[in-house]
């Protein structure tokens, strides 16, 4: 059984609230650069575009977004991740400064900044090149340590898994944080949640549930595997995100709650999970209830979507969304 609720009004929380919150973000974090420019003639060496590159943009993508969105918030927001020793690395950490994100950022010499290269013409993605490599064990490690120094202090994690090799302790950093009492917010990456076990909330796209659970015929049966999951993982919920069908929340013992997108011109929708991952970590952080974080959360990543790349969703921003929705 699934059910609906009413709207809220970003006016209506409590500003300083939010300011008092201490977040900790740890994960993978990317730079990403968009070359945008105008497609007027094919190759004359292969049938494809050239793009006249006029412009250029960059962005912190992955845990980065995250964090500049849960600073955007109005919430304290410290990031743990790795970077390579390089001018990419460089150009994230001044991105992060940007933001106002503490940044604990560990250095391998051996390995360069993963970055994500788009090349855009008149709103439409040409290509993306991307440019990883594996971290070494030392430099997850010491991640690790800066995890253990950082969460005594903390209101609430959020473990984001891009899978390019930051997290290798992510059951033990579940671990700790559930002996501190800390809730983690994982947003996932792979085929194999079991290394989630204990986690308070993950939050899976529905093709990343699909590739975990098998597929479903129906409502009933998606609900099925989904609390099956959540039984087998000993977590408090599966937030499954569903791109223009909006969200929904699924709980032991608890009614589903459905939360539908809402309607906005969308110019990108890279980095909007983040924007949702960030609002329900400080919404949970600051003990609203489900349905204000999936209302909230929708607003915000409507906004985000709104944007060119990997975006933020300030409070300003949410709060005019909110009311051009007519949310009382």
């Amino acid at each position: 059984m699934s059910m609906t609720y009413s709207k809220l009004s970003w006016k209506d929380l409590d500003e300083e609230l939010f300011s008092q919150l201490e977040v900790l973000v740890v994960g993978d974090v990317m730079l990403d650069r968009y070359w945008l420019g105008e497609v007027q003639r094919i190759s004359p060496e292969a049938p494809v575009p050239i793009v006249s590159v006029d412009s250029s943009q960059t962005r912190v993508g992955g845990a980065g977004n995250v964090a500049a969105n849960i600073r955007a918030f109005g919430a304290k927001c410290s990031l743990i991740t790795a970077i390579g020793d390089d001018d990419i690395g460089r150009e994230v950490e001044q991105i992060l400064a940007g933001h106002d994100v503490r940044h604990y950022l560990e250095v391998d010499a051996g390995t360069r900044t993963t970055e994500k290269l788009r090349i855009i013409s008149r709103n439409q993605q040409l290509l993306r090149a991307d440019f990883e490599s594996n971290f070494t064990r030392e430099v997850v490690d010491r991640c690790f340590q800066s995890f253990l120094e950082l969460l005594p202090s903390i209101n609430i994690v959020v473990i984001s898994d891009y899978g390019k090799g930051s997290l290798g302790h992510i059951e033990r950093m579940i671990e700790m944080a559930t002996t501190y009492g800390v809730p983690t917010i994982i947003d996932p990456k792979g085929n194999d949640f079991t290394r989630y076990t204990g986690a308070t909330v993950v939050t899976p796209n529905e093709l990343e549930l699909r590739n975990v659970v098998g597929a479903w015929g129906s409502d009933e049966e998606m609900e099925s595997k989904s609390l099956e999951l959540i039984r087998d993982l000993g977590i408090s919920g599966l937030l499954v995100t569903r791109g223009s069908d909006g969200m929904r929340l699924y709980q032991p013992n608890k009614s589903t709650i459905n939360q539908d997108a809402t309607s906005f011109e969308i110019y990108d929708v890279s980095g909007a999970g983040d924007t949702v991952v960030a609002m329900v970590s400080v919404g949970i952080a600051v003990g609203l209830d489900w349905h204000k974080i999936l209302n909230l959360a929708n607003i915000a990543a409507g906004v985000a979507v709104q944007k060119l790349g990997t975006a933020v969703a300030t409070r300003a921003e949410i709060q005019s969304a909110s009311e051009a929705e007519q949310i009382t």
